[in-house]
């Protein structure tokens, strides 16, 4: 007698049902306005299947098209685009002196909507803005929109930021902000979030050990593996700037002594200069390395911070054994203003083995947008995956 299979668990009826869409929407944000033709080959479609996954997830408003422009001869193609009225991911980038809202499509490219100040404000205060923006867009867009996420200037764990010294804000609970709405909420460091961003630029993409590390006010990074951002047991991992790598007489905001923080930014440079500490830490530190070129206290500044900056990227380096590092945020203006004291510091630093084959070290794609595009990156991740476009397709049928 011939014995039947059991059917299918529901969560992997559900996984099956998806994987196509899963690949294609996927593919859509690695490369926005991929041809149908394109992308067909990339997934290894016959142009019968594609134009039938295509055409399911235009009738669910999840991707449209348009005429591709000419590329020479051979049948005319199209673009895949995000549809008119497919589901939305709010994102959200609190910096130390402003905030951004963005709303990103299905190809994951943010549309910054909204900004307003961080500096000086108290947490509640900007909370309550936040949270007024996003009940505004929930009554603008309504069940387009599927999860807001949040990079913060901060470590995080759970719903909450636990220190953001460069906002004199602790143990925030961050993810109040969609109070109400009934939206699921992420939250992640904004260096993790840019780390994200790079680790998924095409040329990256298969990339094992990316590092990636971010000046701002302190400095901070991420671990990426295989595309996935390393975070820790607890979610707070990537405190790079909280390494002793300074000086142990100086006390950090953070509660330590000696962080490498405290010999990189702004700080630094305001004390290396004899002058008291900013009360904007990164436009000092810009101004500071735009003087560099014709200031000679600028200059030795400047190559003092780089100096420090490149002894501590070559400990990361020996530890973590990367085959690339990015640079955002401040980290490669410092870098390309004092080259020569980077440099040094990042040879002499260095194991001697790994000398003649350092990792690539490169300034960073997306520099400023990097938290914005990579907080929308793992909404979309969260959004798109196998069940939320089982609710997705039960919304449209509703």
């Amino acid at each position: 007698m011939t014995r039947s299979s059991p059917p299918a668990p529901p969560a992997r009826r559900i996984e099956a049902r998806w994987r196509g869409a899963e690949q294609l929407l996927a593919l859509l944000r690695r490369e926005p306005e991929i041809t149908r033709a394109a992308a067909a080959r990339r997934l290894g479609l016959n142009s019968g299947t594609a134009t039938e996954l295509i055409g399911r997830l235009r009738e669910l408003s999840l991707i449209d098209e348009q005429p591709a422009a000419a590329r020479g001869r051979g049948r005319p193609t199209t673009e895949l685009r995000p549809h008119a009225f497919g589901p939305l991911v709010v994102a959200i980038d609190i910096r130390h002196a402003d905030w951004r809202i963005a709303l990103a499509g299905v190809d994951g490219v943010p549309a910054i909507i909204q900004r307003g100040r961080t500096a000086g404000r108290s947490a509640a205060a900007v909370l309550k803005r936040l949270r007024a923006a996003l009940t505004e867009l929930q009554s603008l867009h309504g069940d387009r929109l599927r999860v807001v996420s949040i990079a913060v200037p901060a470590a995080t764990r759970g719903r909450e930021l636990v220190h953001a010294s460069a906002l004199s804000w602790r143990t925030v609970e961050v993810a109040s902000i969609a109070e109400g709405t009934g939206l699921p909420v992420l939250i992640g460091n904004n260096a993790t979030l840019a780390g994200v961003a790079e680790a998924r630029t095409p040329d990256l993409i298969g990339t094992r050990i990316l590092l990636h590390l971010v000046i701002e006010v302190g400095a901070g990074g991420v671990l990426i593996i295989d595309g996935e951002p390393l975070t820790g047991a607890t979610g707070t991992g990537g405190e790079f700037g909280h390494l002793p790598f300074g000086d142990r007489r100086l006390q950090c905001p953070c509660g330590a002594r000696g962080c490498w923080e405290l010999e990189l930014d702004g700080r630094a440079m305001a004390r290396h200069l004899a002058k008291p500490a900013p009360d904007d830490p990164r436009r000092f530190a810009e101004e500071v390395i735009a003087a560099s070129s014709e200031d000679v206290p600028s200059r030795r500044a400047t190559q003092r911070c780089a100096a420090a900056f490149g002894a501590g990227v070559a400990g990361l380096i020996n530890a973590l054994d990367p085959e690339i590092v990015t640079l955002g945020g401040l980290a490669a203006p410092l870098r390309q203003a004092a080259p020569n004291a980077f440099d040094a510091a990042l040879t002499n630093g260095m194991m001697e083995f790994r000398r003649a084959t350092p990792p690539v070290i490169r300034d960073a794609t997306w520099d400023e947008d990097g938290a914005l595009r990579g907080a929308a990156t793992l909404g979309l991740d969260a959004a798109l995956d196998a069940r939320g476009l089982d609710r997705w397709a039960e919304h449209r049928a509703a």
